[in-house]
């Protein structure tokens, strides 16, 4: 292959990247173009692999296949820092990244084993604590966040301390926000924790010992609420680590805009995650409000 092929396809491939973010993780989309020009490919290849990983499960037609899909992605990452081709456009757009940055291929890897063993899990099989959904969302979110940061070569404890905070706040906003959609797909509202859904009465223990879900709306807003109120406190003390933030990591953690958009939306139809409101225009905001929030923040230098 010519050099000039290979920047053709390289060219196409970061292209590609950049579609399936903005088709599949808009309010993330506009959160990378408020980043430096020098780190937006950087940052659209990682979230280029977050839509593929995060996605593998709800498209495919069987959920083995979905998990096998994920299985590739596993190995890919093995072949990227092996700096072996593989023919995917985004692929070989993070292999471009690996090969001029220092990512953690430990960070990446957790990624998708997180995503894996969440597709392992049978329909009945709930977190136990709202600890394992911050570790979740931690290991999802919150590791695209440290890579991004890493590409950048931001060095900093403060922001990655900080972008732990927010990628645990974006995550579990974003599974309350796919809990119908789940429901829809008769995972009943597998990702609230045991522990919440029997404080507010989702769950009942019968008499042979089994459980039974308990279809209450007040409980289950009650149940949001309460997972809220932690997305909520992680936002807080990511916002109370700004004044230690180097300036060049600000637009790195924009992405607790989108968290704090969401969390307002929920609040305005009191946690109630079937509120159809909640699926309109961005995160439940209209585009151009939501547009308008995220510049006037970035602007502010802000997060």
């Amino acid at each position: 292959m010519n050099g000039g092929s290979a920047s053709s396809n390289l060219r196409a491939a970061f292209s590609h990247c950049v579609q399936q973010v903005r088709s599949y993780d808009y309010h993330h989309y506009l959160c990378l173009l408020e980043l430096p020009p020098s780190m937006r490919k950087a940052a659209f290849a990682l979230r280029a692999l977050n839509v593929e990983t995060a996605r593998a499960m709800d498209i495919a037609s069987d959920p083995r296949i979905g998990l096998m899909r994920l299985v590739w992605w596993q190995e890919a990452i093995e072949k990227m820092f092996a700096n072996k081709l593989i023919e995917h456009p985004t692929a070989q757009a993070l292999s471009s990244v690996i090969a001029e940055t220092k990512l953690s291929k430990i960070w990446l890897k957790r990624s998708v084993e997180a995503r894996i063993n969440d597709a392992k899990r049978e329909v009945t099989d709930m977190p136990e604590s709202i600890g394992e959904l911050e570790k979740y969302a931690e290991d999802t979110v919150s590791t695209m966040l440290y890579l991004t940061l890493q590409a950048g070569g931001i060095t900093s404890a403060a922001a990655d301390h900080a972008a732990s905070h927010i990628g645990k706040a974006s995550g579990i906003l974003l599974l309350l926000k796919s809990l119908p959609y789940h429901a829809s797909r008769n995972r009943h509202f597998s990702y609230i924790p045991t522990a919440i859904a029997s404080k507010h009465g989702l769950i009942v223990k019968q008499g042979d010992g089994e459980e039974r879900w308990v279809d209450s709306r007040e409980g289950l807003c009650d149940a949001v609420y309460d997972m809220a109120s932690v997305a909520n406190a992680h936002l807080e003390k990511a916002r109370k680590l700004a004044a230690s933030v180097p300036a060049e990591a600000l637009p790195v953690l924009l992405p607790a805009v989108p968290s704090q958009v969401l969390l307002d939306s929920l609040r305005k139809v009191q946690f109630d995650v079937f509120d159809p409101r909640l699926t309109g225009g961005v995160l439940g905001i209209p585009p151009l409000w939501y547009h308008l929030k995220l510049k006037w923040t970035s602007w502010r230098r802000k997060y």
